[in-house]
């Protein structure tokens, strides 16, 4: 869940919104992705969108069906646990080496990304959920926060991809578990500026799998749920000029607005 950089090419700004609609789930899991249609939305020509499809295969976000083409990744709670499991290996790992290599500019960063998500999630406790993919990108900017100073990029690297397949089950399968989760981030928090790696590490054990399990509790059908909630982003996206067009006949759309 990387930023935008400076000057980047028109495949690579494709392949970012391509990706984050995957992601956020403005492209479903299972969904046919078109070549037509997808290459006039986001503005790229077939055969460069053909090369961003293969290198979402690479990541995990897509599959190819050979003659058929293209669609978004399945879901299933198998795959769920798998990369939750993931995520806690590399995450807890980078947050060891993180506290061991830490200063105060990575403390000034840690609090500063607390900050946000904390306002945030005291939005969405009160009952504003409008936005709610600003908020995961506050959950991200916090837990990226946390193991920045570990020392590997690759580390880093390999933690981000891990983390955008957690999302989007997150998002498919639409958890907000409230004040258990915003007291666990500052739990972190209390432990980074205490250097207390063994309690931190527990905090964010039962933090990822909490998520895991309340999902997989509350709904095991997420795609029909998801589908319910976010009817209008499912129907219309954004292509790479900022248009709106429509996924059932290819034409610019009206802008709607969304709630989750």
């Amino acid at each position: 869940m990387s930023d935008p950089l400076q000057g980047e090419t028109v495949g690579e700004t494709a392949y970012r919104r391509i990706r984050l609609d995957i992601v956020f789930g403005r492209l479903i899991p299972g969904e046919k992705l078109k070549l037509d249609r997808i290459s006039e939305a986001y503005g790229v020509s077939i055969s460069t969108l053909r090369e961003l499809l293969n290198r979402l295969c690479s990541e995990g976000l897509a599959v190819a069906e050979g003659q058929r083409g293209f669609e978004v990744a399945p879901v299933s709670a198998g795959d769920f646990r798998e990369v939750a499991a993931m995520r806690q290996l590399l995450e807890c790992h980078a947050l060891e080496q993180s506290f061991q290599r830490s200063d105060l500019d990575w403390e000034s960063r840690v609090v500063a990304a607390h900050h946000k998500l904390s306002v945030m999630e005291k939005r969405m406790l009160a009952g504003d959920h409008s936005e709610p993919e600003i908020w995961k990108q506050f959950d991200w900017q916090f837990h990226h926060a946390l193991i920045s100073a570990c020392g590997s990029k690759v580390l880093l690297d390999t933690h981000a991809v891990i983390y955008d397949k957690y999302l989007r089950y997150q998002m498919v399968a639409v958890v907000f578990r409230g004040e258990v989760a915003a007291n666990q981030h500052q739990k972190l928090l209390e432990c980074s500026l205490a250097r207390d790696f063994a309690t931190a590490q527990q905090v964010l054990i039962d933090h990822i799998q909490g998520c895991v399990e309340d999902a997989l509790a509350r709904d095991t059908d997420w795609v029909t749920t998801f589908a319910s909630k976010r009817a209008l982003d499912l129907t219309n996206f954004s292509d790479a000029r900022g248009k709106q067009v429509s996924r059932r006949a290819g034409r610019p759309a009206r802008a709607r607005s969304t709630s989750a």
